[in-house]
């Protein structure tokens, strides 16, 4: 039901949505974030992301729980790259499947705010002009 990657390779929205399919389940949604090429003005060459493994995969766990709990949800998938991306690089990909497409909608909502709040996964941002350490998330 619970379906959590950290991968040093290119992720696969496919992979996921896969994962989540359930004959039951009328909606599944998908969120994939990807590499962009400026941050407010600065123009980005690349991100590299670190994290602390064990107690990141512990807190999207708990996320995934929490979706599990609180909606009709039948499965979960978090695949969040580690390592250097380009622009254009996807850096994270969740799904979600519900009977519904609003509950999906909600609880995938839920699943990358909090990640982005909670996870100890970290960027830096490689700009033309120098770098800057940042959490996961604006």
């Amino acid at each position: 039901m619970i379906d959590i990657q950290l991968l040093d390779r290119p992720l696969s929205p496919l992979t996921c949505t896969e994962y989540v399919y359930s004959p039951d389940a009328g909606g599944i949604v998908t969120f994939t974030g990807t590499v962009r090429n400026h941050t407010a003005d600065r123009s980005v060459r690349h991100l590299e992301f670190e994290s602390y493994e064990p107690m990141a995969i512990k807190e999207m766990r708990k996320i995934a729980e929490t979706i599990l709990r609180r909606w009709p949800a039948r499965k979960v998938s978090f695949h969040h790259r580690l390592g250097t991306l380009g622009i254009g690089d996807l850096a994270v990909v969740i799904a979600v499947s519900c009977p519904h497409r609003r509950e999906a909608f909600e609880a995938c909502q839920y699943a990358i705010d909090t990640l982005k709040q909670t996870v100890p996964i970290w960027k830096k941002e490689v700009f033309e002009d120098g770098e800057v350490w940042v959490a996961a998330h604006p």
